[in-house]
C-alpha cells in the first residue's frame, strides 16, 4: 500500500479555500481523497516502523557521507536489535514524504516528513550551506545522466519537497559528494510493480492496489482542467477516477527506463505515453500533473506537483539539458497564460509548462 501524503487542507490557484464540493472547480484535490492515513510507531530504540508499508526506518541520520560509505554503514549497521539495513530505493525513501511541509525559497518552514517520528537536519547556514541543503540520497542511480555527462543519484529533499537527481561527484574536483541517508529494513517487495493489462484500457498495480488508465489525456491542461478531466472522466466501466496524488503517481515511475537510454519514457512499456516536442523542437515526454499542491514561495498556494516521466529540462548557460532526471519530482504553477509559457526557472532554469498531462487512477476493486 501507499501511504497517503497527510494532505487535508483544500486550495484553488491561489489561496486555501474550504472543503471542495462535487461539481465544483478543484474538487478531486488531494485532501478530497485520504486514503492508507500516516500512520507511525516509535519503537523506542531509534527506529520507526512505518505501519501503512511495513518499512522500518532510522528514527536520526548519520553525518553526511558518500553513496560508497553508505553502503558500507548500512551493512555495517546494529541498530534496533537488527543487522539487516540497507539503503533504500528511491521509492522506498519517497514513501515517507509529507506535503503538509512548507518552504520559501531557500528558507525551511516545515519540513515534508513527520517530525514527531524522524529528526530532519536542515543545512549549516554557518557553513555556507542553505537550509534546504540537507538532501537525503536513494540507492538509486539515474539510468542517464544529468547536466555535462554527470553521474547522477537519486534523493528526496525533505525540506523542499522534491525529487531530483544530484552530481554523484563534484563535476570541479571529481571527489565525491556527501549526501545523508535514512537507511531501511524489512518489506523488500515495497516498490515493485505487479502490473496485468485489463485489456479494456486499463492496467491494474496489484502491488498497490491501483487502477490506471493505459493511455494518457493526450493534451496538456492547467491543474484546475486536469481536476475537472480526472473528476468528470467515464472510461473501462468505471466512474470513479481521479487524479493521483505525488505519491501514487511516483509509484509507476520505472527508473530503469530513460528518453536518454531507451528512447522511452521512465515508465513500463505496458503504458502508453503521448510523446511532445521541447522548447528545442526536439521530442521528449511529458509532465504529469498530480492532485497534490506544494506549499512553496511566496504564495504557497499557486503551485501543484508534477512528475517528469521525460527528461526534467532546464536551460543552463543558454544550453537545454537534463537537469534532474527522468522520474524526479518537481512543480509548476497551477495556472498561466499559454502564450507566456514554456518558461525557464529558478538555479537550474526549470522548465516550466504549466499546461502538463494528465494519467487518472481509481482504487481497483
Amino acid at each position: 500500500m501507499i501511504a497517503d501524503t497527510g494532505v487535508s487542507e483544500f486550495y484553488d490557484n491561489s489561496s486555501l479555500i474550504q472543503r471542495a464540493i462535487q461539481g465544483s472547480h478543484f474538487f478531486g484535490q488531494d485532501a478530497q481523497y485520504q486514503i492508507n492515513s500516516p500512520s507511525y510507531t516509535d519503537n523506542g530504540d531509534g527506529t520507526i516502523i512505518d505501519n501503512v508499508t511495513g518499512l522500518i526506518w532510522q528514527k536520526m541520520m548519520c553525518e553526511k557521507m558518500t553513496f560508497a560509505e553508505a553502503f558500507k554503514k548500512a551493512k555495517d549497521l546494529e541498530l534496533g536489535g537488527s543487522s539487516d539495513w540497507r539503503v533504500p530505493t528511491i521509492k522506498e525513501l519517497y514513501s515517507l514524504i509529507q506535503f503538509t511541509g512548507r518552504m520559501n525559497g531557500q528558507k525551511a518552514i516545515r519540513p515534508f516528513i513527520d517530525t514527531q517520528y524522524f529528526v530532519q537536519p536542515l543545512g549549516n547556514v554557518s557553513l555556507g550551506e542553505r537550509e534546504i541543503d540537507a538532501q537525503t540520497w536513494s540507492s538509486t542511480e539515474y539510468a542517464g545522466r544529468t547536466m555535462k555527462n554527470d553521474e547522477t543519484v537519486f534523493g528526496v529533499n525533505f525540506v523542499d519537497g522534491r525529487i531530483k537527481g544530484y552530481p554523484k561527484y563534484n563535476p570541479r574536483s571529481r571527489l565525491s559528494n556527501k549526501m545523508y541517508f535514512r537507511f531501511v529494513r524489512g518489506n523488500k517487495l515495497y516498490g515493485i510493480n505487479q502490473y496485468i493489462d485489463n485489456k479494456d484500457g486499463t492496467i491494474t498495480d496489484f502491488a498497490t492496489g491501483l487502477m490506471w488508465q493505459k493511455s494518457d489525456n493526450g493534451q496538456g491542461m492547467n491543474w484546475k482542467e486536469a481536476l475537472s478531466y480526472a473528476e468528470n472522466l467515464s472510461f473501462g466501466g468505471y466512474g470513479d477516477w481521479r487524479l493521483p496524488n505525488a505519491k501514487e503517481l511516483q509509484s509507476i515511475v520505472d527508473y530503469s527506463r530513460t528518453p536518454q537510454t531507451n528512447g522511452t519514457a521512465a515508465i513500463d512499456p505496458i503504458f502508453e505515453t503521448s510523446t511532445i516536442k521541447d522548447p528545442e523542437g526536439d521530442k521528449q515526454y511529458p509532465y504529469f500533473w498530480t492532485s497534490t499542491t506544494h506549499l512553496e514561495g511566496r504564495n504557497p498556494y499557486s503551485s501543484a506537483v508534477y512528475i517528469a516521466f521525460g527528461a526534467a529540462q532546464g536551460k543552463m548557460r543558454n544550453r537545454l539539458m537534463d537537469v534532474h532526471g527522468a522520474g524526479s519530482q518537481r512543480s509548476d504553477p497551477k495556472s498561466g497564460s499559454a502564450s507566456d509559457y514554456p518558461q525557464y526557472f529558478g538555479p537550474q532554469g526549470d522548465l516550466r509548462y504549466v499546461f502538463n498531462y494528465v494519467r487518472c487512477v481509481r482504487t481497483a476493486n
